[in-house]
């Protein structure tokens, strides 16, 4: 039987998500979980869903459970341009491409933008779901460290007049992992980098609408449209589990992925595309996103004042303004992923930092969510944390 079984290059050397498979970890009754990156369920807006649903499957049933463009429908599209126009961002539908979640997005940009040993420049830390997505296409990492504003610029210059680099790829606004956001003055000199070198941008930007203070930042994309890459999603502003996000590229561009994403699925849900734009399209949509980003904001601020409150002085960890993570870094040699199974058995959970990570390191830092956990859940959760991180640092 197993002679039978010869596997591609990719599936023998594509590895299981951390995340997942911490979560497994995790299912244990009692313990409180700061490790996946999943909404508040009780926000998500069913009723109103259902009501959506109804009015779709009595007037456009016929459309909605039918296959579809592999573009995205359009009216959904238009809203969605309309939506960004907010920021700046001035497209048209035809620039636009919705696809099954934001994963997929980053999947097409390595489809179509990476062969084998090709350069990708991220931040490090970085998103560990876009690792996974590009791994697909065994591409080669170079990455640049982060401080209190995300990646750093000094020796970017340097890289991209050395490799033939095929994308840089950004979580520029409260990245997952680290909740920094990138200010407008390094996003111009990044954007002009790669104006310089002819190297493309990924904005992946599921978070910048979930901001607790101000405004976001001029998002990458309208600051030089040509030579970004927009990626966004639906999951974190209204549900994920519907898997409805969308890609935006500069004409001609996008024709290479509507290709491409053709071969792959047809098409994305035709019916949660035509629910979405019904609850959008007369503002309930924002309204929701104004439910969700008080109830996150609260959330953010218990976290920070407890940990300020209950961890040691020699752990550091960043206080963000939007989005659904903040980041941890404990003095050098304390091993986070060797520490996790102690944390799971004082009934707390994160995900190590070192995942996020594509050349390694980390090692000392995690990831914690808070928009999952309750304000309860959150106190107590630190001070698990905080009590491991003393006995840990009295060993060294």
């Amino acid at each position: 039987m197993s002679d039978m079984w010869h596997y591609s290059r990719r599936a023998l050397m594509m590895k299981s998500s951390v995340i997942r498979e911490t979560l497994k970890i995790t299912q244990k009754p009692g313990i409180i979980s700061f490790g996946g990156g999943l909404p508040a369920e009780e926000l998500f807006p069913k009723e109103e869903l259902a009501e959506a649903a109804q009015k779709v499957l009595t007037e456009k049933g016929e459309k909605a459970l039918q296959y579809s463009t592999t573009e995205g429908y359009r009216p959904l599209r238009e809203l969605i341009a309309q939506r960004v126009s907010r920021q700046g961002i001035n497209v048209s539908a035809d620039e636009i491409m919705i696809t099954g979640g934001s994963q997929q997005g980053l999947d097409m940009c390595g489809r179509v933008l990476l062969d084998w040993g090709d350069v990708v420049v991220s931040a490090r830390p970085t998103y560990l779901g876009a690792i996974q997505a590009f791994n697909a296409y065994f591409p080669k990492y170079v990455t640049l460290p982060s401080d209190d504003d995300g990646m750093t610029v000094d020796g970017l210059k340097e890289i991209l007049e050395t490799n033939d680099a095929r994308m840089i790829y950004l979580v520029p606004t409260f990245q997952n992992p680290d909740g920094r956001t990138i200010p407008v003055h390094r996003r111009q000199r990044i954007l002009e980098l790669a104006k310089t070198y002819g190297v493309p941008v990924i904005e992946d930007d599921p978070y910048s609408e979930l901001i607790f203070e101000g405004t976001s930042p001029t998002p990458m994309k309208a600051i030089e449209p040509d030579a970004v890459i927009l990626l966004g999603t639906f999951s974190k502003l209204l549900a994920p589990g519907l898997r409805i996000a969308w890609l935006i590229a500069p004409p001609g561009v996008i024709d290479r992925f509507v290709r491409m994403k053709q071969g792959a699925d047809l098409h994305t849900n035709t019916f949660a595309q035509y629910l979405i734009y019904e609850f959008a399209q007369d503002g309930r949509l924002d309204a929701h996103i104004e439910k969700v980003k008080k109830l996150y904001s609260k959330r953010r601020t218990v976290m920070v004042e407890a940990m300020e409150k209950y961890f040691p002085d020699e752990v550091k960890f960043t206080r963000p303004n939007g989005g659904l993570f903040l980041w941890v870094q404990l003095p050098e040699g304390i091993n986070t992923t060797t520490l996790l199974p102690k944390a799971v058995e004082k009934n707390v959970a994160y995900i190590p930092g070192s995942a996020f990570y594509p050349e390694g390191g980390g090692d000392n830092t995690m990831r914690l969510n808070y928009s999952k956990p309750t304000e309860a859940e959150i106190e107590e959760g630190i001070k698990r944390l905080s009590e491991l991180f003393k006995e840990s640092l009295s060993k060294k």
